[in-house]
C-alpha cells in the first residue's frame, strides 16, 4: 500500500463511525500562520512509527471542503520550508491532492525518520514532539531517552537492568525455576546450562568470561525481588479494592513484588477472589463476577502494551462495587474500535514474544476475541476501552438486567457481538442479539431496537443492502 492509499484509509478511519483525529493523521481546515506549531506537528509525525499525515480541508467537526489551488500551493511551500529549516535537520515531505467524498483535499505526508528523535532547530533534543491520543504533545525526558536508545538499535527490553554479576548472582536475582516451569521443561542440574538458556531467551547477557548482566526483559519478567532493580520497581502492578463505587475508601492493596511472569497467575487469582461474591450454601464458595479468561487477557494486554518511557504511572487494577478498571501507561497503537479484528500491533515486541513463549499472552490477535466471547457467555455488559493523553483504560462491568443498561452499553455490546461474529465469517441478526442479551423470543422488538440504535451510531451496517425486510436482515461491522 503506497502512502496515498494509506492516507485515504486513515482519513476514512478518522471520520467513521465517529469523527476523531488519529495519531497518524491531523485535520486542518486551512493554513495556520503559527510556524512553530506546524514545526511541532512535523516533528511529531517524523518521530511516529510509520510517519503521519496533515490533511488540509477538514474542519474540526470532520466536515470536508475542497481547498483551492492557491491555498494548496501556499501550504506546500510553507510546510516544505519548515521541514527544511525549522527542525534539527532537514527532512523531506511529500504531498498530493486527493479526492475524498467529492472534496479535493491536500495531504502532506511526513515519513518516519531513522535518526530520532527529530527536535526543533535551535533547541536541545528534549524539544521533540510525539503524537498522543490524536494530539501533538511534547515528549517527556524519559520518552526522549527511550527513543534515542531505540534509534541506536537498543530496545527497552535489551537494555541492561543490572551488570557485573556472577552466574550465581544472576540465578539468585531471577526465578529460573519459574522460567522452566512456564516453558514446560525440567530444570537442569548445571548452572552453566541454566544461565545459557536464560541468555538464549534474552533474559541475561554475557559481559566477559566471568561476569554477566541482567536485561530489563529478564528483570521485569523473572525478578525474585523487584526491589533489586530500582528502575523497574516503578513498573509494579498494583491491585486495589475499594469499598463502594469511588476510590475514597480503600479496602485492600496488593503491589506486585516479583517479575510479571513469576507473579502473573497469583495476580489473576487475587483479582478473581477480590472481585467475586460469596455464595453461602452447604459450603461457602466464591462466585466470579467476571470471567477469568477476560481478566487474564486484559491484564496481559496491559503488561505487553504499556509505554515504558512514561514514568510515574504504573499499571493499576482497581476493583469497585460496580466496575473493574485496568489502566496502563501508553495509548493503544490500534483504533480502539478495531481491537477485535485488527492484527496485534505491539509497542514492546520482544516482551510480547517472550510472554507468548511463556504461555501468558496471545500473539495471534485472538486475546481480545476470547475476552469478549467470555463476557458474552456470562451475559455481562460489553467491555469499555478508553484512551487518554498517555494511558489506556479497560472497564469491565458486573451483570445487570437489560432494563438497567444504558443505551450506550447496549450499542457497545451489539457492536462487539457483530465484530466477534464477523471474525467467524458470520453476520448478526435479531435472533443472535436476543441470544447475546439472553432475551426470550417474544422480545424481538427489543432486539430490533438495539440493532437500529447501533446502525444509527454508525457501528454496524446491513450485510446485504438489497434485503429490505427487517425479518431477514443481517448486519456486519461498519468496516466490513
Amino acid at each position: 500500500m503506497d502512502w496515498q492509499e494509506w492516507a485515504l484509509k486513515k482519513l476514512q478511519d478518522s471520520l467513521v463511525p465517529i469523527p476523531a483525529e488519529l495519531n497518524e493523521l491531523d485535520w486542518k481546515s486551512g493554513l495556520s500562520c503559527k510556524t512553530e506549531r506546524l514545526a511541532q506537528h512535523i516533528s511529531a509525525f517524523a518521530n511516529l512509527r510509520g510517519g503521519g499525515i496533515l490533511v488540509f480541508g477538514v474542519n474540526n467537526d470532520g466536515i470536508c471542503s475542497s481547498i483551492t489551488k492557491d491555498e494548496a500551493d501556499k501550504t506546500i511551500q510553507l510546510l516544505g520550508n519548515i521541514a527544511k529549516n525549522n527542525l534539527a535537520y532537514s527532512i523531506s515531505i511529500e504531498h498530493a491532492i486527493l479526492t475524498y467524498q467529492n472534496s479535493a483535499l491536500l495531504f502532506i505526508y511526513i515519513p518516519e525518520q531513522q535518526d530520532k528523535p527529530v527536535s526543533l532547530r535551535g533547541k536541545d533534543v528534549f524539544d521533540s514532539y510525539i503524537r498522543s491520543a490524536g494530539q501533538t504533545v511534547k515528549m517527556s525526558r524519559n520518552q526522549v531517552k527511550a527513543m534515542i536508545a531505540e534509534s541506536q538499535g537498543f530496545t527497552f527490553e535489551e537494555q541492561v537492568a543490572k551488570n557485573n554479576l556472577t552466574a550465581e548472582q544472576v540465578l539468585d536475582a531471577l526465578d529460573y525455576r519459574k522460567m522452566y516451569e512456564l516453558l514446560g521443561k525440567n530444570v537442569p542440574s548445571s548452572i552453566e546450562m541454566i544461565i545459557n538458556k536464560m541468555e538464549e531467551y534474552g533474559f541475561c547477557a554475557k559481559q566477559n568470561d566471568t561476569l554477566w548482566s541482567i536485561t530489563n526483559l529478564g528483570a521485569i519478567l523473572f525478578a525474585n525481588r523487584n526491589d533489586d532493580f530500582p528502575e523497574l520497581a516503578k513498573r509494579v502492578v498494583t491491585i486495589r479494592k475499594y469499598m463502594g463505587t469511588n476510590n475514597r475508601n480503600l479496602f485492600s492493596e496488593r503491589p506486585s513484588s516479583r517479575g510479571y511472569a513469576v507473579d502473573f497467575e497469583d495476580m489473576i487469582d487475587f483479582i478473581m477472589k477480590s472481585s467475586s461474591t460469596e455464595a453461602i450454601d452447604v459450603i461457602r464458595k466464591d462466585v466470579p463476577t467476571y470471567p477469568r479468561v477476560a481478566i487474564r487477557e486484559f491484564v496481559a494486554n496491559a503488561l505487553v502494551h504499556q509505554d515504558f518511557a512514561i514514568s510515574g504511572m504504573p499499571i493499576a487494577i482497581e476493583i469497585f462495587s460496580n466496575r473493574l478498571a485496568i489502566t496502563n501507561p501508553g495509548i493503544p497503537l490500534n483504533d480502539i474500535n478495531r481491537l477485535i479484528d485488527l492484527p496485534p500491533y505491539s509497542r514492546n515486541e520482544v516482551l510480547a514474544q517472550s510472554l507468548f513463549l511463556l504461555g501468558i499472552c496471545e500473539r495471534r490477535g485472538s486475546g481480545i476475541d476470547r475476552a469478549v466471547e467470555a463476557i458474552e457467555k456470562m451475559f455481562l455488559p460489553a467491555a469499555k476501552i478508553t484512551k487518554g493523553e498517555n494511558f489506556t483504560r479497560v472497564f469491565l462491568f458486573p451483570k445487570k438486567d437489560l432494563k438497567n443498561m444504558t443505551k450506550s452499553e447496549k450499542i457497545n455490546a451489539c457492536y462487539q457481538h457483530a465484530c466477534l461474529m464477523y471474525e467467524d465469517n458470520k453476520a448478526i441478526n435479531n435472533q443472535s442479539i436476543r441470544e447475546r442479551f439472553n432475551l426470550d423470543k417474544n422480545k424481538s422488538s427489543v432486539a430490533s431496537r438495539i440493532i437500529a440504535d447501533t446502525v444509527e451510531a454508525g457501528l454496524i451496517k446491513l450485510a446485504d443492502a438489497d434485503i429490505t425486510s427487517k425479518k431477514y436482515a443481517t448486519y456486519i461491522p461498519y468496516y466490513g
